[in-house]
């Protein structure tokens, strides 16, 4: 474990989430999943990196919790924050903790990983690799190691997640077209909302949708909104892709939101659970979206 990190001080510090939320105005359906959730800390034994962009306060698996219980989750995707660095090992305890059976670990590699990590991860709940490389977290795709990476867990069965600045994914999607691999990308490819659904980056992101196996996680609407809640200039997108494809679609809260600054843009996680009814308005298509989709994903 590392000393104390001596560079704290010069790294700003990001929001905690609302600790007071309401469920769902619709009834969520048995069996529902977040595709799309942080354990932060605690850093006394998990702790930050010290090149991070900003620190957040801890997010504890009980807190997550809560929000499941409040949402009317079961199962979901602890996700790699580049907060953490290359250090895995929290999302995969965190899994192992919220419940082996229906929650698991999406990490992040470096130029180490082989096959023996791989293998050894698996039977510790990853199922897919994360390259974060927007321009929050800074940074280019390395495209050897995703593609040595696609080799590697070829035999497993995982995905490569994909977390890109719009301009980014319209670049990367002829490349992107010809690897064997489900890609999943992160937040709607953080289209600019104010663009409008002819954007290169949405048209590039439903090229990819429509022509392989990609799928999209309807997430993080409170970072691609110019409105704020109810987040109308959303809508536009999240139906489009919905309409696209309803069996790639999935949801994820993106909680703990990290890289916040300002208490006005702190969402509030009911208000991104009710967004869902502007695009999957019935019951059936919700199933779709929160319980079958994940599952389809993991191939269980």
């Amino acid at each position: 474990m590392r000393g104390p990190d001596t560079h704290q001080h010069s790294i700003p510090c990001c929001l905690a989430p609302r600790t007071k939320i309401m469920g769902p105005r619709f009834s969520m359906p048995v069996g529902a999943w977040d595709t799309h959730f942080h354990i932060l800390g605690p850093q006394a034994r998990f702790p930050y990196a010290s090149n991070r962009k900003y620190t957040p306060p801890d997010a504890s698996i009980e807190q997550y919790r809560t929000v499941q219980r409040t949402l009317g989750l079961c199962g979901g995707f602890v996700v790699h924050a580049n907060t953490h660095g290359f250090d895995n090992e929290v999302d995969i305890d965190a899994a192992k903790q919220l419940g082996a059976e229906d929650h698991f670990a999406v990490v992040r590699v470096d130029s180490s990983v082989d096959s023996g990590r791989i293998s050894a991860w698996h039977t510790q709940g990853v199922r897919g690799v994360r390259f974060a490389f927007n321009p929050q977290h800074g940074g280019d795709l390395d495209k050897a190691l995703l593609q040595r990476t696609v080799e590697l867990i070829s035999d497993y069965g995982w995905f490569v997640e994909l977390h890109a600045a719009p301009q980014d994914l319209v670049k990367l999607a002829p490349w992107l077209s010809l690897l064997d691999v489900r890609i999943v990308i992160d937040h709607i490819g953080r289209i600019d909302a104010a663009l409008g659904t002819e954007q290169p980056a949405f048209e590039a992101l439903q090229n990819l949708v429509s022509s392989r196996d990609v799928w999209v996680k309807l997430s993080g609407i409170d970072r691609l909104t110019k409105v704020g809640p109810p987040y109308a200039d959303v809508v536009p997108f999240t139906r489009q892709l919905m309409r696209l494809a309803p069996e790639r679609m999935i949801w994820g809260s993106d909680w703990p939101h990290t890289g916040i600054f300002e208490n006005s843009r702190m969402p509030d996680d009911a208000d991104l659970l009710n967004f869902v009814a502007e695009y999957a308005p019935n019951d059936e298509l919700r199933t779709t979206l929160f319980v079958d989709n994940p599952r389809r994903l993991l191939r269980l």
